[in-house]
């Protein structure tokens, strides 16, 4: 064989090979796609996440209107991811309305009474560093002004409508009898002792403490919501077919916004565990489970991790498939530089030896 039929045959060669190895590499890219999207299939289902059904709350307005003599109301609203609870108490003492007080040397809430009162009944709020708070026997044009007043002490604060939308209310009254504990009646009212100041108050931090928590665990639903919302076009373009319209930095960010609320709800909050507060205080304890009981927020943690992990599960099928188009994108052109090199040798081959 001449030299330059071995010439000639060499860039054949290379591109024949190149030729081969795309075909191998495209086939293998095929193959994945396909079984990530029999798998997005097969999740599509359980992905559509029907929209969070509202729990009934008791109408602010109404049991307002209806309260009997004696019945008194417990607000809760969360109004920020969390609150500078020593600023906090620095502009307490300067407004003069409010005494700031401590729970027990509890450094993550605190309890301010109002030093004016209007009836025998004492106004009381507890601020939680987690951004909520929860305020007793509070008319409707305090609890406002309470919420502008906290605004300054916010940090990432949420949207007005979601505040209100998830906020909680109770009713609650005094045993008319001595010696009886703080408990949860039959009609879902908070019925306290009324035996000990001191005990009163620690009683109204725990029914505080599962309100504050339930109104923070609305705000995580509503968040898991808006979420889900957000990528629901992407489950109907896999349905159908059609092109993905995010792109990687998107899904990136998606992601963030998973793992940064599966944090909070797992690791940074009491959702699934009972506080440290309540481990040498027995009645204090049965009366956080009862509460938590009533606010169902074991079944509803778990309900929002499972919408979590499909979640995820959907956004990080997203984003193998467009990884695996990234990777086809770049051997397609390493493919094409290939060629044109192999066309360059090809002339200068040709140039060479047959001028």
């Amino acid at each position: 064989m001449s030299i330059f039929a071995k010439i000639l045959l060499k860039p054949q060669f290379m591109f024949i090979t190149c030729c081969n190895t795309l075909r191998f590499n495209v086939k293998s890219s095929l193959v994945r796609n396909l079984h990530a999207k029999t798998a997005i299939q097969e999740n599509i289902s359980a992905l559509q996440l029907k929209k969070r059904p509202l729990r009934k709350k008791r109408a602010l307005e109404e049991e307002q209107t209806a309260l009997k003599p004696g019945t008194y109301n417990v607000l809760a609203y969360s109004t920020a991811e969390e609150y500078d609870l020593e600023a906090l108490i620095e502009g307490l003492k300067v407004e003069g309305l409010y005494e700031p007080k401590n729970i027990d040397n509890h450094t993550d809430c605190v309890h301010a009474v109002a030093k004016y009162k209007v009836e025998t009944e004492p106004r009381e709020i507890f601020f939680f560093r987690e951004g909520s708070l929860v305020m007793w026997n509070m008319t409707d044009l305090e609890s406002h002004n309470l919420l502008a007043f906290i605004n300054k002490y916010e940090q990432d604060r949420y949207a007005a409508v979601m505040v209100h939308r998830e906020a909680e209310y109770m009713n609650y009254t005094h045993h008319q009898v001595e010696n009886k504990l703080s408990t949860l009646d039959g009609s879902c009212d908070i019925v306290l002792s009324k035996d000990d100041p001191k005990r009163m108050i620690l009683d109204k931090y725990t029914f505080s403490n599962a309100m504050a928590l339930s109104v923070k665990l609305g705000i995580w639903e509503a968040s898991l919501e808006r979420y889900v919302d957000s990528i629901e076009g992407v489950t109907e373009d896999l349905k159908l077919g059609r092109k993905l319209q995010m792109s990687r930095e998107e899904v990136l960010r998606k992601h963030g916004e998973l793992f940064a609320l599966r944090h909070v709800i797992n690791l940074s909050s009491d959702l699934l565990d009972v506080p440290d507060f309540y481990w040498e205080r027995e009645h204090l304890e049965q009366l956080y489970q009862q509460m938590c009981n009533y606010f169902s927020i074991t079944r509803r943690t778990r309900v929002l991790n499972e919408k979590i992990n499909h979640c995820v599960e959907l956004i990080e099928l997203v984003s193998s498939h467009l990884s695996d188009k990234h990777h086809i994108r770049l051997e397609w052109m390493i493919i094409v530089l290939i060629m044109v090199e192999v066309g360059f040798e090809m002339i200068h081959y040709a140039d060479r030896y047959l001028a």
